[in-house]
């Protein structure tokens, strides 16, 4: 009988990806055959790039990754984790820790995963004190307010949020000064 093959399940937003993303997909790689990173759809969220702009950026992001032999596909999805997770055959979900905070809502999250899904395990990868203060909300937020997110993306992503600014001020239209 020939063996199965482990998968994991890395989900997120991914918006952006971050370099603490990067981080836990190169670890998350090397502890299962393969790892599909699941984009979320999860317009809720307020997205800057629609679903398959992030498809497409981590992709991209993971490309070298993909040309030294590691299997990684990057897939949306936009139904609940686990039954995701079931119907791409994972057998592990991955998330990644940064702080305190981050674990009770995990915990939380796993637990539940957890009760609705027995055959799925979630394992938690501690981010490196490098990047355990990253996110993509602050990445965001720093970027809109124009400070340097260069430390915390690739360069790809500082040029696609660039650039996606750029379009938006673009599409604004300068309304005349309101005088009293």
């Amino acid at each position: 009988m020939k063996n199965k093959l482990r998968i994991g399940l890395y989900p997120g937003t991914f918006d952006p990806i971050t370099l603490g993303h990067y981080e836990i997909i190169c670890r998350a790689s090397k502890l299962v055959d393969k790892l599909v990173i699941g984009v979320a759809k999860n317009a809720g969220k307020g997205p800057l790039f629609d679903t398959r702009s992030r498809v497409k950026l981590v992709e991209a992001e993971v490309a070298p990754l993909i040309e030294k032999g590691a299997r990684i596909e990057v897939k949306a999805f936009d139904n609940l984790l686990v039954h995701y997770a079931l119907d791409i055959g994972a057998d592990v979900i991955v998330r990644g820790l940064r702080a305190v905070s981050d674990f009770e809502y995990e915990f939380q999250m796993a637990g539940m995963n957890h009760r609705m899904c027995k055959d799925v395990e979630t394992v938690f990868l501690m981010a490196s004190d490098r990047h355990q203060f990253i996110s993509s909300r602050f990445v965001k937020e720093i970027a809109v307010l124009g400070g340097d997110i260069s430390t915390f993306v690739s360069e790809r992503i500082v040029q696609e949020i660039e650039k996606r600014f750029s379009q938006e001020a673009g599409r604004k239209k300068v309304s005349p000064e309101v005088r009293d």
